[in-house]
């Protein structure tokens, strides 16, 4: 079986362009031809990617080709766009360098197919994980979403993108997309409300219309998409790019305002001074209820009729004729259009944009236009091959120029490739002073009358001497008769060909003026994303300066683009198209002979061929492989890197090719020592914990087997004692059973009895409750009567009156005949009701100024307070100290405690006292008494009831006394 040996082994013609031999502009193009007629549409010039179009789908970008193309060296299988992509990932991800693929051709070469391929494939190959997909999804997206607004048919391809596209993809030092950022660049606008014969509109529109239904398309602007599936696919695709449903409708809504205002007609109306003024024809066609929710229509309406010019804090309106009105009504249309492009822009990297501030490298895609030439070329013509003479600048610069000089540096004995350098274009469009760009703002802001006849006739003036500049009236007077050269337009030899340029046009365009009334009546509109577009519309914010013009924007955002790419690594990819009827299986040798040409693709070829195809600096070369030689730094002394880098390539014995391989091998022996470490320091510490954990385990089981042991032994030592103890009390009693041994048994036994029997009580006996009657049962018939008594005394102990109770008791019951004598009799007895009876307010057995009177009184004090003794001869009070005792009353000097008076119990006949609120009481003792010589005693206290209440008790408890008669009337 023949084994294939090399890439070149039936390789349809010849891969990579710098091994075709012979090498000529016939072999080119047959080589071309060759492997396009064999579907393989990719050829290599070094590291530049040819790629041809075959207006056809081709089974080569499915998941297994990705996988086939993934991690593989560039030239290790046929060329492929992913072969690029995954080198520039590869190199973005491994070697942290920025990277941008630059791809140009012709409008219809592929371009934005291209650009597909290389995310998609970077998509597939890059980090999973929930985050990541989210942010894949949403890059990827955002091509169908901007390819809805900004792409539409020409007669050369049937998705031509009429805007420029670069793409900033950022990635973590992982390799998995964080986020980017989109730059857009001059949007066709006019194709708005005008394109050429056998083109379209934009696809949105065409989506618009066959989404909605008639009655949503002909009643209202809230034009609901979802009908369709065009519609469908772009309201997807906006939502996974994070647009939510309300913003969804309203760039419906917007687009819907779009179509509307292509409808509006105007007619012309006579004023009485003479001029001209426009009105719309049909107003209800254009203008109902639903539409003025989102533009007011008589604002909008004066817009078209009216412009107001402000110079110097003066205003002047005037009317607008028919002319004028239509010009307003496209520029308003471009200007909504254009706007809301650059909102959905701004919007979609709102959702994409890397919050995060951690270090990140980029990956630029570019898919900007195609070189046009068209029958009709006007000022985006020119601002488009303008852009494509910077591109192919870079490419020049950086595959043909440096390239030659390095090869000069390097002493490479060669043969100079001649090529042209369209620096010399550039400079004509863009010069500061005489370039055409320069000349056209140049134009625009120039005072007086302005057309863009002026403008040529500048042109012819100033450019006129220039090689690459025709003109029918330039100075130059070869082209008087050239009969191909209109008079109201320029040619241009751009790299790529000659171009003809109709001036008409280029003034207005490159003004790109918006009347100031159209944007304050869009300002003034209830929708809110409307409102949104036209800042400048708001009165408040007049801005009297005139804004830039479109071409320098353009020029300002190409010098920002040119200088970003020429800070990555830059990866081409060159499209070719094989045909202009977009048809598959065509080649036009012609066609494709003219692109390799202009493109510059055989001096490429030459200039690669002539020196090192494949090379490195020294010191990144180095940094690369100088781990494949352990001894490289004794070899590079002073940073002289070529030195180390030649001890590496002569002690690995390898070629070039091989280093990459090697290295590869180095990193997975190199990553098999780190796991190999790893793995040991893993083994280490689980062998160490284990030691730990075995150490502890057995220390608990030691104790656990001395306590199981310690208890053997203790029932060891126990039978070992209660048999010992026996034997002893054997003993014992076989030596004092004859003296008396029975008795003392018997005692003995008995006293463990009741010893056993009333610490068994302790811990069975009954509850506290006096209801309980429950009580243990005896241990032995012979307790019967001590069970009995015990349980008598323990249920007379139980219900005992608890500690105060007696106290508490005679309390209540001082209250209680206190409210039987004077409630409802005595008004001072409900004042007396809230204060306890205290008894003896002076305490007399405790102050030692009354311990002579309580000595001289026999009996217990009752009570013991002052009170007021009232005289019969002045009725004045003497206050005196009162004690009632069990026996009797005394009264006593306050100041000497010398007893006045002393009264037994039965010697007393009542106590009276009045029914009002004073505390008098008089005591009335008995006729013929011993203590009735001195007569009644009339007495005042202020704790009367007290007093009254505790002498009633106390008599009433008196063996020898009658109860004390209390007399309670104001007589």
């Amino acid at each position: 079986m023949e084994v294939k040996t090399s890439l070149l082994d039936n390789m349809i013609g010849v891969g990579d362009m710098v091994l075709l031999e012979p090498l000529s502009e016939d072999s080119f193009i047959e080589n071309l031809r060759n492997r396009f007629d064999h579907n393989e549409i990719y050829t290599y010039i070094g590291s530049v990617v040819i790629s041809m179009n075959p207006y056809r789908a081709l089974p080569i970008y499915t998941p297994e080709k990705v996988e086939e193309y993934r991690n593989r060296n560039f030239y290790e299988l046929s060329p492929h766009i992913y072969a690029l992509a995954d080198e520039a990932y590869r190199s973005l991800r491994d070697q942290d360098k920025d990277q941008c693929i630059l791809i140009t051709g012709e409008s219809g070469a592929g371009k934005t197919e291209a650009s597909k391929l290389v995310m998609s494939y970077v998509a597939a190959v890059c980090g999973k994980g929930q985050e990541v997909n989210k942010v894949k999804e949403q890059l990827l997206q955002s091509n169908p979403v901007l390819e809805a607004f900004g792409n539409a048919k020409t007669v050369r391809n049937d998705n031509s993108s009429r805007f420029g596209k670069y793409m900033d993809i950022e990635f973590d030092f992982k390799g998995d997309p964080l986020g980017g950022v989109i730059s857009n660049y001059l949007l066709e606008k006019s194709r708005v409300v005008k394109q050429p014969r056998g083109e379209r509109n934009f696809h949105v529109f065409y989506q618009l219309l066959s989404g909605a239904s008639d009655d949503t398309l002909s009643k209202s602007w809230k034009v609901a998409a979802g009908s369709n599936d065009c519609s469908k696919y772009l309201n997807n695709a906006m939502q996974i790019v994070g647009f939510m449903e309300d913003e969804v409708q309203s760039v419906l809504q917007l687009v819907a305002a779009v179509l509307k205002l292509g409808n509006i007609e105007f007619k012309p109306e006579s004023r009485s001074n003479g001029t001209d003024e426009s009105r719309i024809k049909d107003k209800n066609g254009w203008f109902d209820g639903r539409q003025t929710s989102l533009i007011l229509s008589s604002v909008l309406e004066r817009a078209f009729s009216y412009r107001t010019v402000e110079a110097k804090q003066e205003k002047v309106s005037t009317t607008l004729n028919v002319a004028q009105a239509y010009y307003a009504r496209d520029a308003l249309a471009k200007n909504l259009y254009s706007r809301l492009f650059s909102w959905l822009v701004t919007r979609i990297n709102e959702s994409i944009k890397v919050s995060l501030k951690e270090n990140r490298v980029v990956m630029g895609v570019l898919d900007i236009y195609g070189f046009e030439i068209f029958e009709d070329n006007s000022f985006e013509q020119f601002i488009i091959n303008y852009c494509n003479e910077k591109l192919q600048q870079i490419f020049i610069e950086l595959t043909l120029r440096e390239e030659q000089e390095e090869y000069v540096r390097e002493g490479i004995e060669w043969t100079n490739i001649e090529y042209f350098n369209n620096a010399i274009i550039c400079d004509l469009i863009e010069n500061h002073q005489n370039g055409i760009l320069a000349m056209l703002d140049e134009e625009c802001l120039r005072p007086g009358t302005v057309t863009d006849e002026t403008f040529l006739d500048k042109l012819n003036t100033i450019c006129a001497g220039h090689k690459h500049f025709e003109s029918r009236q330039s100075k130059n007077s070869k082209f008087l008769t050239d009969h191909s050269l209109p008079h109201n337009c320029f040619r241009i030899q751009h790299y790529a060909g000659k171009v003809l340029y109709r001036a008409e046009g280029f003034v207005d365009k490159n003004n790109d003026l918006l009347y100031r009334d159209m944007s304050q009546a869009m300002y003034k509109a209830k929708h809110s994303l409307i409102k949104q577009l036209f800042p400048e519309g708001n009165p408040a914010k007049v801005n009297l300066k005139r804004p830039p013009t479109a071409g320098f924007q353009f020029k300002a955002s190409v010098g920002t683009l040119m200088r970003n790419l020429q800070t990555k690594n830059p990866n081409y990819i060159r499209c070719i198209k094989p045909n202009d009827k977009k048809a598959s299986h065509i080649f036009t040798d012609t066609l494709v002979c003219h692109q390799v040409r202009y493109l510059g693709l055989m001096e490429n070829v030459r200039v690669r061929r002539a020196g090192y195809a494949f090379r490195q600096a020294y010191e990144p070369c180095l940094e690369r492989y100088k781990m494949l030689s352990a001894e490289w730094t004794l070899h590079c002394i002073d940073k002289v890197f070529s030195s180390g880098l030649m001890h590496v390539l002569c002690t690995s014995s390898l070629q070039l090719f091989s280093l990459e391989e090697r290295r590869r091998q180095c990193l997975q022996d190199l990553a098999t020592l780190i796991q190999k470490i790893y793995r040991g320091h893993k083994c280490r510490s689980h062998f160490l914990l284990l030691k730990k954990s075995q150490i502890v385990v057995s220390a608990w089981y030691r104790r656990y087997a001395q306590e199981k042991k310690y208890q053997k032994i203790k029932s060891a030592t126990t039978v070992v004692q209660s048999y010992t103890r026996g034997w002893q009390v054997r003993r014992d009693y076989r030596k004092f059973f004859r003296a008396n041994a029975g008795k003392k048994i018997y005692d003995f036994t008995i006293q463990r009895i009741m010893q056993k029997y009333f610490l068994g009580l302790k811990s069975t006996s009954p509850p506290m409750s006096p209801v309980d009657k429950s009580w243990p049962a005896r241990p032995y018939r012979f307790l019967d009567g001590v069970h009995a008594e015990l349980r008598k005394i323990f249920h007379h102990w139980r219900v005992r009156p608890p500690q105060g109770y007696l106290i508490i008791k005679a309390v209540y019951k001082e209250k209680l005949e206190a409210s039987e004598i004077f409630k409802d009799k005595k008004a001072l007895y409900p004042s007396s009701v809230s204060q306890p009876f205290k008894g003896d307010y002076l305490e007399i057995t405790k102050n030692p100024k009354y311990q002579k009177l309580n000595s001289s009184v026999d009996a217990k004090v009752l009570l013991a307070d002052v009170v007021n003794k009232i005289n019969r001869a002045n009725g004045k009070g003497t206050a005196r100290i009162f004690l009632l005792t069990k026996k009797g009353v005394v009264l006593a000097d306050q100041k000497t405690g010398q007893v006045k008076a002393s009264v037994p119990l039965p010697d007393l006949a009542s106590v009276s006292v009045s029914t009002q609120n004073d505390g008098f009481f008089a005591l009335k003792l008995k006729e013929g008494s011993a203590s009735a010589i001195k007569g009644d005693f009339l007495l005042s206290s202020e704790r009367l009831i007290e007093i009254i209440t505790k002498l009633h008790l106390t008599g009433a408890t008196a063996a020898d006394s009658e109860r004390l008669n209390i007399d309670i009337s104001d007589e």
